[in-house]
């Protein structure tokens, strides 16, 4: 059973920083693209970060470029998201994604196979 579990999320303040950590089982993360999906109150969900299978290249929302970044520690078939320099516009679920589907852009979930539960990360003023 594939499952991922993402951790880390908090309430910080603007300027502040947090890692986020997705935590996988019954699936080796490195083989597949993963990403960082994002979803505020009544917004769309959006992708902000993804790492390509077998590669070390890295895709980010023009949101965050600069200030999140992706990685990954294969040996603990984990990923990370490390945020900072925080804004309140970043307060949201952070999902953490794994799967692919050629064709299908990154910025869409639909590109996904799995998904975790979920992490709410709040940043106030």
């Amino acid at each position: 059973q594939v499952q991922l579990v993402e951790s880390g999320g908090a309430s910080v303040q603007a300027g502040g920083s947090l890692r986020l950590t997705c935590a996988a089982s019954g699936y080796t993360l490195k083989t597949v693209d993963v990403a960082w999906f994002r979803q505020a109150p009544g917004k769309e969900r959006e992708a902000v970060a993804s790492m390509v299978h077998n590669s070390s290249l890295t895709l980010y929302s023009d949101s965050v470029k600069g200030r999140f970044t992706i990685s990954q520690d294969s040996a603990k078939n984990t990923v990370y998201l490390q945020m900072s320099s925080l804004k309140p516009d970043d307060t949201a679920v952070y999902y953490c994604a794994a799967g692919y589907k050629f064709g299908v852009p990154w910025l869409s979930p639909g590109r996904y196979d799995y998904w975790g539960q979920g992490t709410q990360v709040t940043v106030s003023v």
